[in-house]
């Protein structure tokens, strides 16, 4: 197995000129927990394109629109998109409007009867998955219980075009996975 140096450790960088960009070379000793493993260093390609550049709802909206996901802006900036059976929120929070926040919300929701059943269903979800952590809403007017999936990346250091389409995807798709194993699997709805 092949563990990326701490800080401060020593990484032996090279650039190379391709026709593709510049690729930047790490090469990086082969351990475990401190034990050097047998077997020469390998080199772990690393593509750079484009620039780090500080994350904002024009860059959210501009990510959304190269994906050609078509989507609605509330007063406060906040974009909303809908699917079929769920609807997912792009928004940009905190201090600094530095953390780019995705949150799924199925239409359907669950009667106020079936509140145990919803946490156990949304704690199986939270222990199978890492991507979009899911919990139940306060219930609504009419007593029903709402379910969200939600995932809050910090981006206070900026970050690269294609990484943010790369999480707005992984984002949707994930968001997509979660409502479709509500309704089989969690057999919530």
């Amino acid at each position: 197995m092949l563990w990326w140096p701490k800080r401060g450790d020593a990484v032996e960088d090279r650039e190379e000129d391709t026709a593709q960009g510049t690729v930047k070379w790490a090469l990086a000793d082969r351990s475990v927990g401190g034990v050097e493993c047998d077997g020469p260093t390998v080199p772990i390609a690393r593509q750079v394109s484009g620039e780090v550049r500080a994350f904002t709802i024009q860059r959210l909206g501009d990510a959304l629109d190269a994906m050609e996901i078509r989507y609605i802006r509330d007063p406060d900036g906040a974009m909303f998109a809908m699917w079929e059976r769920h609807a997912v929120l792009f928004a940009v929070e905190g201090p600094a409007d530095e953390i780019l926040v995705i949150r799924t919300r199925p239409h359907a929701t669950v009667p106020g009867d079936w509140a145990q059943r919803a946490y156990t269903v949304v704690n199986e979800w939270n222990h199978m998955r890492r991507f979009c952590k899911a919990y139940v809403g306060d219930p609504t007017v009419a007593g029903r219980l709402p379910i969200y999936a939600e995932v809050q990346v910090p981006l206070i250091s900026g970050v690269h075009d294609e990484l943010l389409v790369e999480l707005l995807d992984c984002a949707v798709s994930v968001s997509e996975c979660f409502v479709e194993w509500l309704y089989d699997e969690g057999a919530l709805f």
